[in-house]
């Protein structure tokens, strides 16, 4: 008897119509519990951080302006910030209030280098913030950071002989931003690259190194704080670099980028 039991299960399994009702009936099964999978993900609630006040623009965010609820995942979109070490000690960009009880996006918490006046709020009594094109040759490979401390110096040419000196030392970096006006350390995933580093300077030493800039043949130098570019020409102190400067340049009018920065040309 189990013998011819045997037989009719084996029968049945090799029917080419009951293969094809199982495989169908598996198929079925499988998109059953992956969508019912998708379904509950999707409906899952996750705790996501929101604004317990109205923020209003250019204002650092602290753990007080900060509540949480949960809400079903498929209604985050990509922009919206899952985690409150996003946003913490950020900043709103200029444009931006956040209600309360909103979302905190990603496009409107920019880091606190990035607002357009940071320069001037990072400035000692009587400097003027000065903006500095650069690449990363003359930042050495990514290696000057905001806070580094650099030097500033000239290198020149008169009556054919080649001269450098120091026009300014212990200068403090504020910002260094890559060409898109984006912090270059604010996300070192996206292996940005500087563009530009801004600083503080008094501005009579500004003006200097602004007509230095002007000058043919004369190449402006940042150096780590401490640093020399000896060997490259004669040392030269700053009275005479102040005095070459003077016979070979006139007054010029100084100008600001868009943030109020003074600009230093490239003289490439």
């Amino acid at each position: 008897m189990n013998s011819g039991l045997g037989f009719k299960l084996k029968k049945f399994f090799t029917n080419k119509n009951t293969i094809t009702i199982v495989g169908v009936v598996v198929i079925i099964s499988l998109l059953y519990f992956g969508y019912n999978k998708q379904v509950q993900t999707a409906v899952e609630p996750i705790e996501i951080p929101i604004a317990s006040m109205t923020i209003q623009p250019k204002t650092e965010i602290t753990n007080q302006m900060i509540s949480y609820i949960s809400v079903p995942s498929i209604s985050i979109s990509s922009n919206v910030l899952l985690s409150s070490r996003e946003i913490i000690g950020k900043y709103t960009s200029v444009n931006a209030v956040i209600p309360q009880g909103s979302m905190f996006f990603k496009d409107v918490i920019v880091s606190k280098e990035n607002l357009p006046d940071f320069a001037f709020s990072e400035l000692e009594e009587g400097q003027v913030p000065v903006f500095m094109e650069v690449d990363i040759e003359q930042t050495y490979g990514n290696s000057i950071y905001p806070g580094n401390k650099i030097d500033i110096y000239m290198k020149g040419e008169e009556n054919g002989k080649v001269f450098v000196g120091k026009l300014v030392e212990n200068v403090k970096v504020l910002t260094v931003k890559d060409s898109s006006g984006q912090s270059v350390f604010e996300n070192l995933d996206e292996n940005r690259v500087p563009s530009s580093i801004t600083y503080g300077l008094p501005k009579e030493i500004f003006m200097l190194i602004l007509k230095a800039s002007y000058i043919n043949n004369v190449e402006l130098k940042i150096i780590p704080k401490g640093g020399t570019i000896a060997g490259e020409g004669v040392q030269k102190g700053l009275e005479y670099l102040e005095q070459y400067i003077t016979s070979q340049t006139v007054n010029i009018e100084p100008e600001t980028n868009d943030n109020g920065e003074l600009i230093i040309p490239n003289n490439d």
